[in-house]
């Protein structure tokens, strides 16, 4: 069963290197190629493929600017290709989307198609699902710039980005910033959904480090990591999440 495919992305070169990848798949047929977010999103609503590769970053609309513009019941699966956003990275990660890190390679273009492939019709929707919820987390409100800490009958308040790292007290964190420890009653998933998830990332169950703040990782047994914040503090990563520090690596 053929499998309608568009390719959109600004550069010449990378859609040229996805067609040309596309050669050791003759049952993907490329009826589009697309240089900018609105002439991608035209396509897909008028052409319906089963399949977009998606440049993340593109003049006019970007990625996901084009696929919000898509009614729910034309919207493929998406092979997302990104340069450097590290943030759409994690989320890709948290919501099991397909994507290509530029300069992908060969192998890894045909592993991310072969998952689209072996989903069949069902799993493409399915997969289109799990888009959509990419794009509810991407459009999450904005993070809190300043938190609120109270101590006695007095508020302080916080800059987010003064944050060096914090660590999970029952239902209280400690916020550490800027040499001083500051105790909030609100659980840590919470205040997680408050930070910018560009700047801080969870490393533990209990513990969220601002990315600005961190001096060095150090490797670990099993893939995890120490991380060595600028104040000298040492944090060990769990392997739940020391995924995302290996993508910083990348």
């Amino acid at each position: 069963m053929s499998v309608r495919a568009v390719i959109a992305d600004d550069e010449p070169l990378a859609r040229e290197r996805v067609r040309g990848f596309l050669a050791a798949f003759p049952e993907i047929e490329v009826v589009r190629e697309c240089g900018d977010g609105v002439e991608a999103s035209a396509a897909i609503r008028g052409l319906r493929p089963d399949l977009v590769f998606l440049d993340v970053q593109m003049p006019g609309m970007d990625g996901f600017a084009v696929l919000e513009a898509v009614e729910d019941d034309a919207a493929p699966a998406v092979i997302f290709v990104t340069a450097h956003d590290a943030y759409a990275v994690r989320a890709f990660d948290v919501h099991a989307a397909d994507y290509l890190l530029k300069p992908f390679t060969r192998a890894r273009f045909a592993r991310a198609v072969e998952r689209v492939l072996a989903r069949g019709a069902d799993g493409r929707a399915a997969a289109a699902r799990q888009v959509a919820e990419l794009l509810g987390h991407l459009r999450a409100p904005a993070a809190d710039e300043r938190i609120a800490v109270r101590s006695g009958d007095a508020v302080h308040f916080v800059r987010a980005a003064e944050i060096d790292w914090v660590e999970a007290e029952g239902n209280y964190v400690r916020l550490h910033a800027s040499g001083a420890a500051h105790v909030l009653r609100e659980p840590l998933h919470r205040l997680e959904a408050r930070l910018d998830p560009r700047r801080f990332v969870r490393v533990h169950r209990s513990a969220i480090v601002n990315l600005d703040r961190v001096q060095r990782l150090e490797p670990w047994f099993h893939g995890e990591f120490e991380v060595v914040m600028r104040d000298g503090t040492r944090l060990r990563s769990s392997r739940t999440y020391s995924h995302r520090l290996r993508e910083l690596i990348r």
